[in-house]
């Protein structure tokens, strides 16, 4: 497992002190980053061959959000690659090895000339492998509620952007918990990706809303969904 130490930041946390969904994903990103910058396959890497790794997926299990100013453990490992899929776990622990949230995510090794997904070279491209943590797994695709309100759409904005000239993964989880009910505890959360938005296009909102479970769907102007969040859990203020 590769894995580095950080403490919550301010930055990362929600007004009761507490790390957002949002901010898991970016520790779990910068983990999986900074293995490949470490092992010769990071950016340049990638560039030079016309290659790169785009996420399909996550599903998140949350034992305990972590609080600000915590120390925090995030570690990282590659468990199978099939085809043109790779499949990677995550773990985040607090200090004393606690297990605070784990995660499945499956990437696609892409040809960034052709915008085709391609097999994965021999021995993993680089990435030994490890056993799968021991974890439920979900379908890779998540199913769109039937009945779904529209809300007002907004701008994809400069700050969502990232290297590669579209959103972020996890910029459509920050927009998504902006939809969020203020008492909704998160237990567990998936995402899909279907369609890269970019600078200038217009995200249009649609929720599902159900007392245990939250999907929020962020479509183009037509319908397709750029990715689908859903978040499941309770209602804090119902809990003695």
């Amino acid at each position: 497992m590769y894995a580095f130490e950080s403490r919550v930041r301010y930055s990362e946390v929600n007004p009761e002190g507490v790390m957002k969904p949002s901010s898991i994903i970016n520790y779990f990103q910068d983990c999986s980053t900074f293995q490949s910058e470490d092992l010769g396959r990071g950016l340049s890497y990638l560039n030079s061959i016309n290659r790169v790794w785009l996420m399909n997926g996550w599903q998140v299990e949350v034992n305990r959000f972590p609080n600000l100013g915590e120390t925090i453990k995030v570690g990282t490992w590659a468990y199978d690659f099939k085809g043109f899929y790779g499949y990677r776990n995550f773990i985040m622990k607090d200090e004393n090895d606690v297990v605070l949230t784990v995660a499945n995510s499956i990437w696609v090794h892409m040809d960034t000339k052709t915008g085709r997904p391609v097999r994965v070279p021999e021995g993993g491209g680089g990435y030994d492998l490890e056993p799968p943590y021991e974890m439920e797994y979900g379908a890779r695709k998540i199913d769109i509620p039937e009945q779904l309100s529209d809300y007002l759409p907004f701008p994809v904005l400069k700050s969502n952007i990232d290297v590669y000239n579209h959103v972020n993964n996890g910029q459509y989880i920050k927009m998504a918990e902006e939809f969020l009910p203020e008492q909704f505890q998160v237990t567990k959360f998936r995402v899909e990706y279907r369609l890269s938005a970019v600078f200038g296009d217009i995200i249009v909102p649609k929720i599902s809303s159900q007392p245990d479970c939250i999907t929020v769907v962020l479509a183009n102007s037509l319908d397709a969904p750029y990715s689908i969040i859903q978040f499941q859990g309770y209602d804090a203020s119902n809990q003695a």
